[in-house]
């Protein structure tokens, strides 16, 4: 299992079957955005269908975009709410590092290290295939793991408070990722992953 720092910014951390790149922290008003986002967003508890029951996460998410996008995950289909301006300019920040661009960005609350998510891919219909996810990161520093799907290599990275990763081409059909629990973290973590839907 690999692991990597910032210093290993811009690299692609991934040995194979796709591309992830970290550029550290981008963001020097993070603390600004973490207040505005927790207090300013339309969060709203987490919905699924699993083994045929709808359940309700702890975790807490909310959809935005150019427009009322439709996005679906987990049984459950979402409707894009327009754009507030700190999304606005958060968006601009992870394109203009990144040199991608995005027309919607799925926010995750993490109220502290005991919620997190499981294994899985971003691979689902609405998303533009092998497209890029602009991941930001605001508040407590989380690990953020990867594991290829066939050669379960494992590479783990710590996501900093204000920090942008981006996980783009073929990274979605070879490799799973997820945000593990942990016991470690007491503080909230708000999460954006901005993306781009078909139309």
């Amino acid at each position: 299992m690999k692991l990597f720092n910032a210093s290993d910014s811009v690299k692609n951390l991934l040995p194979y079957d796709g591309t992830v790149n970290y550029y550290g922290v981008i963001c020097a008003s993070a603390d600004h955005y973490y207040e505005r986002l927790m207090h300013h967003i339309a969060w709203k508890n987490d919905e699924a269908i699993i083994f045929g029951k709808h359940i309700y996460t702890k975790r807490k998410i909310a959809w935005y975009g150019d427009r009322a996008f439709e996005y679906s995950y987990s049984g459950i289909q979402k409707i894009a709410l327009p754009w507030s301006s700190d999304l606005l300019e958060l968006k601009e920040l992870a394109e203009t590092a990144s040199g991608e661009n995005f027309n919607s960005c799925l926010l995750n609350l993490y109220h502290n290290g005991s919620e997190g998510m499981a294994w899985h891919s971003d691979a689902e219909k609405d998303l533009k295939p092998n497209g890029a996810i602009a991941s930001m990161t605001f508040g407590a520093q989380r690990k953020f793991s990867f594991k290829h799907k066939k050669r379960k290599e494992k590479v783990d990275i710590y996501l900093e408070h204000g920090s942008l990763l981006v996980m783009k081409d073929s990274t979605q059909s070879h490799w799973l990722h997820r945000l593990p629990p942990t016991t470690k973290v007491s503080n909230a973590r708000i999460n954006l992953t901005f993306r781009t839907i078909l139309n």
